[in-house]
């Protein structure tokens, strides 16, 4: 099979590094590239740790520790017990070899060194072949409205254990933020543009909330993809029932179509949902019908290698073979 010249996915979280690594596998070497979620960066025992693109470069470069699906595989604890044992709050699991990767790119950042840079620097050392491309290099934080108040994404995904109510989500700073030419030239360039099973909510809205990457979206040459991180109305993992609930969002695939109303030509279900097909077809969508639950590594190439087809036979010429 031949692969898309050039794709680019939007992507955050496990799923989104899922299909990451499923797309890689059927792409062309270096066709592929990747927009990661930032907004769930945050400041730990002072260093800087990007959690989605961390999953992303890990999982790119085959070392994701595959019961998790995010960390290194085979990693250790001893330096988050020490802290630990020095009065830390160690909520958030770091482990020993990934500390290496916080030092570094907070010792970068000091220095001054875009944060695209770095991230690409990491990716490269690590030997991925996709582009890792971030949405902006400034500071964007998600936040979740609970009746505790404001949270950090973090602190309410991890410290809390997505216990708390959610009654709004924001994204601080996205007003200011300038998107980076990388993410604009991957949405521009691409053939076809993907947006993965991650959540629309807290994963995907804030890449699209930098400004001009939305419209860069909606604007696209390239045919445009979503695959529903849902699975019988039910997500696959985490609070993104609630969440969809606290945007104004069904919880269902109508319910995601809505979150990326104008931006996508299509949407990828899962054969549970079959029956949503005519209905998703009546707003214009073309629709695939297949098994999305990505277990395996034969499953992410799998779901890729459809996806890829499905759009090709859909777009016609959107398409060229792969040189």
């Amino acid at each position: 099979m031949s692969a898309a010249r050039r794709i680019t996915l939007l992507a955050g979280g496990v799923g989104g590094a899922k299909l990451a690594v499923g797309l890689a596998a059927v792409c062309e070497a270096g066709r592929l590239t990747v927009i990661g979620n930032v907004a769930d960066d945050q400041e730990f025992h002072g260093l800087w740790v990007s959690p989605d693109i961390d999953t992303l470069t890990y999982s790119l470069a085959g070392l994701v520790d595959p019961k998790n699906g995010w960390g290194l595989a085979g990693d250790s604890a001893a330096t988050l017990g020490a802290l630990e044992r020095l009065g830390c709050e160690t909520w958030m699991h770091l482990g020993d070899r990934d500390f290496a990767t916080h030092i570094h790119r907070t010792e970068q950042r000091r220095r001054g060194v875009r944060p695209s840079d770095i991230a690409r620097s990491i990716a490269r050392a690590l030997g991925v072949e996709s582009q890792i491309v971030l949405p902006t290099d400034d500071r964007l934080q998600t936040e979740v409205l609970t009746p505790e108040g404001w949270l950090g994404f973090q602190d309410y995904f991890v410290r809390r254990r997505c216990a708390p109510e959610v009654r709004d989500v924001r994204f601080a700073g996205c007003t200011e933020a300038r998107p980076t030419d990388e993410a604009l030239a991957a949405i521009a360039e691409a053939d076809l543009v993907v947006i993965a099973p991650s959540n629309p909510v807290v994963s995907i809205a804030p890449i699209l909330a930098v400004p001009g990457l939305r419209a860069a979206l909606a604007q696209a040459r390239g045919y445009r993809v979503a695959v529903s991180p849902l699975i019988g109305g039910r997500p696959v993992k985490g609070p993104l029932d609630r969440m969809m609930q606290a945007a104004g969002f069904s919880c269902d695939n109508l319910g995601v179509a809505d979150c990326y109303a104008a931006l996508i030509d299509a949407l990828v279900i899962d054969d549970v949902d079959g029956a949503d097909r005519p209905a998703l077809r009546a707003r214009g969508l073309d629709v695939l019908v297949t098994a999305t639950l990505m277990q395996s590594q034969d499953d992410k190439a799998r779901l890729a290698a459809e996806l890829v087809e499905f759009a090709r036979a859909q777009s016609g010429s959107a398409f060229v073979e792969a040189e």
